[in-house]
Protein backbone atom coordinates (compact mmCIF):
# COMPACT_ATOMS: atom_id res chain seq x y z
CA UNK A 1 0.00 0.00 0.00
CA UNK A 2 1.44 3.49 -0.60
CA UNK A 3 2.31 5.74 2.04
CA UNK A 4 2.34 2.54 4.38
CA UNK A 5 5.42 4.10 6.04
CA UNK A 6 5.52 6.52 9.04
CA UNK A 7 8.37 8.86 8.90
CA UNK A 8 8.84 10.73 12.11
CA UNK A 9 10.77 14.46 11.70
CA UNK A 10 11.88 15.61 14.96
CA UNK A 11 12.19 19.04 17.22
CA UNK A 12 15.60 20.30 18.21
CA UNK A 13 17.38 23.14 20.61
CA UNK A 14 14.62 26.11 19.63
CA UNK A 15 11.35 24.37 18.64
CA UNK A 16 9.89 21.15 20.63
CA UNK A 17 6.25 20.00 20.15
CA UNK A 18 5.68 20.18 23.71
CA UNK A 19 2.03 18.62 23.94
CA UNK A 20 -1.23 18.36 21.18
CA UNK A 21 -4.83 16.81 21.43
CA UNK A 22 -8.41 18.86 21.86
CA UNK A 23 -8.11 20.21 18.29
CA UNK A 24 -4.71 22.53 19.10
CA UNK A 25 -1.00 22.07 19.83
CA UNK A 26 1.70 23.52 22.70
CA UNK A 27 4.83 24.69 20.98
CA UNK A 28 7.75 25.89 22.14
CA UNK A 29 10.00 28.24 19.44
CA UNK A 30 13.49 29.28 21.72
CA UNK A 31 11.73 30.98 24.69
CA UNK A 32 8.31 31.47 23.57
CA UNK A 33 5.53 28.88 23.78
CA UNK A 34 2.27 29.64 21.56
CA UNK A 35 -1.11 27.82 21.66
CA UNK A 36 -2.20 27.22 17.85
CA UNK A 37 -5.36 25.51 16.46
CA UNK A 38 -4.26 21.69 14.76
CA UNK A 39 -7.27 20.34 12.81
CA UNK A 40 -5.04 16.62 12.90
CA UNK A 41 -5.51 17.15 16.92
CA UNK A 42 -8.71 15.19 16.99
CA UNK A 43 -7.15 13.50 20.37
CA UNK A 44 -7.23 14.11 24.09
CA UNK A 45 -4.17 16.17 25.04
CA UNK A 46 -2.17 14.56 28.04
CA UNK A 47 -2.23 18.05 30.01
CA UNK A 48 -5.17 20.07 29.73
CA UNK A 49 -5.47 23.28 28.04
CA UNK A 50 -5.84 25.20 31.27
CA UNK A 51 -2.56 23.90 32.26
CA UNK A 52 -1.05 24.28 29.01
CA UNK A 53 -2.03 28.39 29.25
CA UNK A 54 -0.08 28.80 32.57
CA UNK A 55 2.73 28.39 30.56
CA UNK A 56 2.58 29.81 27.23
CA UNK A 57 2.55 33.42 25.63
CA UNK A 58 0.51 33.17 23.29
CA UNK A 59 -2.64 31.44 22.24
CA UNK A 60 -4.42 31.74 18.76
CA UNK A 61 -7.86 32.35 18.99
CA UNK A 62 -9.99 31.64 15.50
CA UNK A 63 -12.88 34.18 13.98
CA UNK A 64 -13.88 31.81 11.46
CA UNK A 65 -12.57 29.25 9.39
CA UNK A 66 -9.37 30.85 8.22
CA UNK A 67 -8.27 33.88 10.14
CA UNK A 68 -8.14 34.77 14.01
CA UNK A 69 -6.19 36.88 16.27
CA UNK A 70 -3.38 36.15 18.52
CA UNK A 71 -4.46 36.48 22.84
CA UNK A 72 -1.11 37.29 25.08
CA UNK A 73 -1.06 35.51 28.21
CA UNK A 74 1.99 36.73 29.89
CA UNK A 75 3.13 40.61 29.34
CA UNK A 76 6.10 41.93 27.84
CA UNK A 77 6.02 38.82 25.23
CA UNK A 78 7.21 39.77 21.70
CA UNK A 79 5.35 39.48 18.57
CA UNK A 80 8.32 39.03 16.48
CA UNK A 81 11.68 37.24 17.40
CA UNK A 82 14.23 34.65 15.99
CA UNK A 83 15.03 31.11 16.56
CA UNK A 84 18.33 28.99 14.92
CA UNK A 85 18.18 25.51 13.66
CA UNK A 86 22.39 24.72 13.64
CA UNK A 87 23.82 27.62 11.98
CA UNK A 88 20.73 29.11 10.21
CA UNK A 89 18.32 31.66 11.64
CA UNK A 90 14.55 31.78 10.64
CA UNK A 91 12.83 35.08 11.92
CA UNK A 92 9.66 34.66 13.59
CA UNK A 93 5.96 36.91 13.38
CA UNK A 94 2.78 36.42 14.85
CA UNK A 95 0.58 36.54 12.07
CA UNK A 96 -3.40 36.66 11.12
CA UNK A 97 -3.44 33.18 9.78
CA UNK A 98 -2.23 31.13 12.54
CA UNK A 99 1.39 30.51 11.14
CA UNK A 100 4.94 31.83 12.34
CA UNK A 101 6.68 31.75 9.14
CA UNK A 102 8.34 28.42 9.85
CA UNK A 103 6.68 24.71 9.10
CA UNK A 104 9.21 22.86 11.96
CA UNK A 105 8.00 19.47 10.18
CA UNK A 106 10.02 20.62 7.54
CA UNK A 107 13.23 19.72 9.92
CA UNK A 108 13.70 16.16 7.92
CA UNK A 109 13.62 17.63 4.40
CA UNK A 110 16.10 20.53 5.39
CA UNK A 111 18.47 17.29 6.81
CA UNK A 112 17.52 15.72 3.89
CA UNK A 113 18.97 19.04 1.25
CA UNK A 114 22.02 19.33 3.64
CA UNK A 115 22.79 15.85 3.42
CA UNK A 116 22.26 16.13 -0.68
CA UNK A 117 23.08 19.43 -2.17
CA UNK A 118 26.66 20.75 -2.97
CA UNK A 119 27.83 23.78 -4.45
CA UNK A 120 27.83 22.13 -7.91
CA UNK A 121 23.75 21.51 -7.49
CA UNK A 122 21.21 24.07 -9.01
CA UNK A 123 18.24 23.48 -6.51
CA UNK A 124 14.97 24.72 -7.20
CA UNK A 125 11.97 26.06 -4.65
CA UNK A 126 9.17 26.14 -5.63
CA UNK A 127 6.19 27.43 -3.15
CA UNK A 128 9.06 28.08 -1.30
CA UNK A 129 7.45 30.50 1.64
CA UNK A 130 9.91 31.71 3.98
CA UNK A 131 12.97 30.25 2.69
CA UNK A 132 13.91 27.81 5.24
CA UNK A 133 15.05 25.04 2.54
CA UNK A 134 15.99 27.73 0.23
CA UNK A 135 18.85 28.93 3.47
CA UNK A 136 19.38 25.09 3.65
CA UNK A 137 20.52 24.45 -0.06
CA UNK A 138 22.56 27.76 0.11
CA UNK A 139 24.17 26.70 3.25
CA UNK A 140 25.91 24.08 1.29
CA UNK A 141 26.90 26.76 -1.44
CA UNK A 142 24.19 25.44 -4.42
CA UNK A 143 23.30 27.73 -6.63
CA UNK A 144 19.15 28.30 -5.05
CA UNK A 145 16.04 29.48 -7.23
CA UNK A 146 13.35 30.37 -4.72
CA UNK A 147 10.01 31.10 -6.03
CA UNK A 148 6.73 32.54 -4.25
CA UNK A 149 3.70 34.57 -5.25
CA UNK A 150 3.72 36.43 -2.87
CA UNK A 151 6.05 39.41 -2.93
CA UNK A 152 6.15 40.38 1.09
CA UNK A 153 6.95 36.81 1.84
CA UNK A 154 9.58 37.03 -0.21
CA UNK A 155 11.22 39.39 1.55
CA UNK A 156 10.45 37.51 4.54
CA UNK A 157 13.06 34.76 3.12
CA UNK A 158 15.61 37.67 2.10
CA UNK A 159 15.72 38.67 5.67
CA UNK A 160 16.27 34.69 6.62
CA UNK A 161 19.17 34.20 4.32
CA UNK A 162 20.66 37.77 5.76
CA UNK A 163 19.97 36.52 9.55
CA UNK A 164 21.92 32.97 8.71
CA UNK A 165 24.98 35.18 6.87
CA UNK A 166 24.14 33.91 3.64
CA UNK A 167 23.60 35.71 0.37
CA UNK A 168 22.56 35.16 -3.35
CA UNK A 169 19.64 33.48 -3.51
CA UNK A 170 17.46 34.08 -6.56
CA UNK A 171 14.64 35.30 -5.49
CA UNK A 172 11.60 35.14 -8.02
CA UNK A 173 8.18 36.47 -7.30
CA UNK A 174 6.12 34.53 -9.69
CA UNK A 175 3.41 31.47 -9.64
CA UNK A 176 5.21 28.46 -9.25
CA UNK A 177 3.76 26.79 -12.19
CA UNK A 178 4.17 29.34 -14.77
CA UNK A 179 7.38 30.04 -13.28
CA UNK A 180 8.68 25.91 -13.93
CA UNK A 181 6.96 26.09 -17.06
CA UNK A 182 8.83 28.74 -18.49
CA UNK A 183 12.29 26.71 -16.83
CA UNK A 184 10.89 23.68 -19.34
CA UNK A 185 10.95 26.38 -22.18
CA UNK A 186 14.61 27.64 -21.25
CA UNK A 187 15.47 23.71 -20.79
CA UNK A 188 16.73 25.15 -17.42
CA UNK A 189 17.25 21.91 -15.39
CA UNK A 190 18.04 21.52 -11.42
CA UNK A 191 19.78 18.97 -9.81
CA UNK A 192 16.76 19.17 -6.82
CA UNK A 193 13.33 20.85 -6.72
CA UNK A 194 11.51 20.52 -3.66
CA UNK A 195 7.33 21.25 -3.86
CA UNK A 196 5.26 21.79 -0.79
CA UNK A 197 2.42 23.56 -2.52
CA UNK A 198 -0.89 24.75 -0.56
CA UNK A 199 -4.24 22.81 -0.83
CA UNK A 200 -5.46 26.11 -2.56
CA UNK A 201 -4.12 29.51 -3.71
CA UNK A 202 -3.43 32.50 -5.66
CA UNK A 203 -0.90 33.15 -8.07
CA UNK A 204 0.64 36.82 -8.16
CA UNK A 205 -2.25 37.86 -10.52
CA UNK A 206 -4.86 36.13 -8.27
CA UNK A 207 -4.32 32.68 -10.70
CA UNK A 208 -6.74 30.26 -8.60
CA UNK A 209 -4.63 27.25 -7.91
CA UNK A 210 -5.91 23.75 -6.47
CA UNK A 211 -3.63 20.66 -5.33
CA UNK A 212 -5.51 18.34 -6.70
CA UNK A 213 -6.13 19.76 -9.92
CA UNK A 214 -3.14 21.10 -10.87
CA UNK A 215 -0.85 18.93 -9.64
CA UNK A 216 -0.33 16.53 -12.44
CA UNK A 217 0.45 19.11 -14.74
CA UNK A 218 2.81 20.64 -12.11
CA UNK A 219 4.93 17.19 -11.93
CA UNK A 220 4.88 16.52 -15.71
CA UNK A 221 6.68 19.93 -16.02
CA UNK A 222 9.11 19.10 -12.85
CA UNK A 223 9.93 16.15 -14.46
CA UNK A 224 11.02 18.20 -17.51
CA UNK A 225 13.06 20.38 -15.53
CA UNK A 226 14.89 17.37 -13.38
CA UNK A 227 18.35 16.57 -14.42
CA UNK A 228 18.90 13.03 -14.34
CA UNK A 229 19.86 11.42 -10.80
CA UNK A 230 17.97 14.58 -9.82
CA UNK A 231 16.21 14.62 -6.34
CA UNK A 232 12.76 16.08 -6.45
CA UNK A 233 11.05 16.68 -2.97
CA UNK A 234 6.97 16.86 -2.52
CA UNK A 235 5.01 17.62 0.38
CA UNK A 236 1.13 17.82 0.60
CA UNK A 237 -1.22 18.54 3.13
CA UNK A 238 -4.28 18.38 1.29
CA UNK A 239 -7.75 16.69 2.60
CA UNK A 240 -8.87 16.54 -0.90
CA UNK A 241 -5.84 14.89 -2.24
CA UNK A 242 -6.76 11.10 -1.94
CA UNK A 243 -3.40 9.20 -1.21
CA UNK A 244 -4.24 6.47 -4.27
CA UNK A 245 -4.71 9.41 -6.43
CA UNK A 246 -1.23 10.55 -5.31
CA UNK A 247 0.29 7.59 -5.58
CA UNK A 248 -1.19 6.75 -9.13
CA UNK A 249 -0.26 10.61 -10.37
CA UNK A 250 3.37 9.91 -9.67
CA UNK A 251 3.87 6.64 -10.83
CA UNK A 252 2.53 7.94 -13.95
CA UNK A 253 5.15 11.24 -13.94
CA UNK A 254 7.79 8.93 -12.59
CA UNK A 255 7.46 5.65 -13.86
CA UNK A 256 11.28 4.08 -13.99
CA UNK A 257 12.24 6.59 -10.68
CA UNK A 258 13.23 5.27 -7.39
CA UNK A 259 10.43 6.36 -5.51
CA UNK A 260 9.62 6.82 -1.80
CA UNK A 261 6.46 7.68 -0.37
CA UNK A 262 5.76 8.19 3.64
CA UNK A 263 3.36 9.37 6.00
CA UNK A 264 5.32 12.40 7.74
CA UNK A 265 4.92 12.26 11.73
CA UNK A 266 6.17 13.98 14.35
CA UNK A 267 5.90 12.90 18.42
CA UNK A 268 5.61 15.29 20.89
CA UNK A 269 7.33 15.42 24.25
CA UNK A 270 4.01 14.48 26.02
CA UNK A 271 4.33 11.32 23.53
CA UNK A 272 1.32 11.70 21.55
CA UNK A 273 1.81 11.58 17.88
CA UNK A 274 0.65 14.01 15.15
CA UNK A 275 0.13 13.83 11.40
CA UNK A 276 1.83 16.41 8.54
CA UNK A 277 0.64 15.47 5.53
CA UNK A 278 2.43 12.64 2.75
CA UNK A 279 5.79 12.86 1.74
CA UNK A 280 7.26 11.57 -1.49
CA UNK A 281 11.01 11.84 -2.51
CA UNK A 282 12.05 11.15 -5.67
CA UNK A 283 15.51 10.27 -7.24
CA UNK A 284 15.03 10.55 -11.10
Amino acid sequence: MPFDKKLFTTGWNDYELIDVGGLKKLERWGDIITIRPESQAYFKSEKSIQEWKKIANWEFQLTDKKNGKWISLKEHSPREWAINYNSLVFNLKLTKFKHLGLFPEQRCNWDYILNSITNKHSFLNLFAYTGAASCAAREKKARVYHVDSVKQIVSWADKNMKASSLNNIYWINDDALKFAKREEKRKNLHDCIILDPPAWGYGVKKERWKLEVLLEELLLCCEKILKKEGHLILNTYSPSLDKNQLYQTIKRVFPNSKTSFFELWMKSSSNKELYFGNLVRIIK
